[in-house]
């Protein structure tokens, strides 16, 4: 399997992150950098919804949105102190994404992907609260470039990958047999907190 994808479509792809980021009265920051043999993207997300339903049994939580958009989610088992959210309630979402790319000369290591994933939860008596985070870090090997779209071809642990490179000076860098380390982080944190007037 082989795909293509500029460094711009990988940043967007990560950004894919709730309806509500599109709406207005929503916090929405991004970033981009780079450095001789890396990338750096980020994106956080701040929005405030309302709680409007609640059902104890399912422990499903109706919220809305700042555009008067409404949706369910499931407070899970991580989510403590669920008796008490009440209808009213404002909910705080905090989202962040990001992703790096490291040039590795000379390569070497192996071709893998790893994963780690870490929660916390609020404390008994606390505000209802939860929070996660997800890194996955995967080598890839440069096994081609092409000098006249400027695209090195990547090939990781489970698939292939063409990868245009805008910059000139970034693409002279590379050569075959390199290694590029990819890192996708994304973190949320979802809080209850007292409706602001």
């Amino acid at each position: 399997m082989k795909t293509t994808f500029s460094i711009c479509a990988i940043a967007l792809a990560c950004s894919a992150i709730p309806a509500m980021s599109q709406q207005s009265n929503v916090q929405d920051t991004s970033s981009a950098a780079s450095a001789p043999g890396r990338a750096d993207m980020s994106r956080a997300v701040r929005a405030n919804a309302t709680v409007t339903d609640i059902d104890k049994a399912t422990r499903t939580v109706t919220l809305k949105g700042p555009e008067g958009k409404e949706f369910t989610v499931v407070a899970g088992p991580e989510v403590r102190n669920f008796d008490q959210i009440k209808v009213g309630s404002e909910v705080v979402v905090n989202f962040q994404q990001a992703l790096a790319l490291e040039l590795k000369k000379g390569g070497g290591a192996p071709r893998e992907i790893v994963e780690s994933s870490k929660a916390s939860q609020a404390n008994p008596g606390a505000q209802p609260g939860a929070a996660a985070a997800r890194t996955i870090t995967a080598m890839a090997d440069v096994t081609a470039l092409d000098p006249a779209t400027q695209v090195v071809t990547l090939r990781g642990p489970k698939r292939t990958v063409d990868l245009r490179v805008p910059d000139p000076k970034q693409f002279k860098m590379i050569a075959v047999g390199d290694q590029v380390q990819v890192t996708y982080t994304e973190a949320v944190a979802v809080s209850v907190e007292p409706k602001t007037k």
